[in-house]
């Protein structure tokens, strides 16, 4: 229906070319339709992002921690890392009890706590951690599954990894490492609450992505 012409009002349409009553409702109906279509599918602007599974993203926490120079400067193969990941000066080795050799073992320089005068780290049972738990050169995957393997985790079971964690004063001192040292990313109690939450989740791992060589 055409109102400005049903109230004397000029129409700016011939009456040829005017829309009917029941044309006019049809297309009320069909605009309303594709309102109500389109306000169903709207995201807002507010929504939070879509999110990786809840139990990876509990490794990758976790992962984040274990490779971080403060943890992986001490599980290498045959020497210690220092710093942010530089070769050890002076250069020492494992030794058969993971603690040095001769005269240069590692309780020379590294004592139960840090040495504040010259900046040497350390904590009780300084050492290397021992050959099996070597981690470097591993990919979140390989890691994920030799913290698991009892017989290369010392034969830990997950529980005894989350006692291991949140004890040991070896692990807590990357929380705490004095000097200007970088700890560790993520605050101990935290790391704890993720750590515990992946065992009770069954401590998932990644798959293993496959390598060039084996494509």
């Amino acid at each position: 229906m055409d109102l400005r012409h049903e109230y004397g009002w000029p129409s700016p349409l011939p009456p040829s070319q005017r829309v009917g009553p029941a044309a006019t409702l049809a297309l009320a109906a069909l605009l309303l339709v594709a309102g109500c279509g389109e306000r169903k599918t709207e995201r807002p602007d507010n929504a939070p992002p879509a999110r990786a599974s809840q139990d990876g993203d509990q490794w990758q926490q976790v992962a984040s921690v274990l490779t971080h120079p403060r943890c992986l400067n001490c599980h290498q193969v045959e020497m210690p890392l220092q710093g942010d990941g530089r070769p050890h000066i002076p250069r020492v080795e494992r030794g058969p009890d993971n603690m040095g050799v001769a005269a240069m073992r590692c309780s020379n320089c590294h004592k139960s706590g840090n040495n504040q005068a010259s900046g040497v780290p350390g904590a009780p049972h300084w050492s290397l951690a021992p050959e099996s738990m070597n981690w470097s050169g591993l990919s979140t995957a390989e890691l994920c599954q030799q913290l698991l393997d009892p017989k290369r985790n010392g034969g830990r079971t997950p529980d005894d990894l989350a006692k291991h964690m949140g004890e040991d004063p070896l692990v807590l001192w990357g929380w705490q490492p004095g000097a200007d040292r970088e700890p560790v990313p993520i605050q101990h109690d935290k790391f704890m609450e993720v750590f515990r939450a992946w065992v009770a989740a069954g401590t998932p791992c990644p798959q293993q992505e496959q390598s060039e060589d084996s494509a």
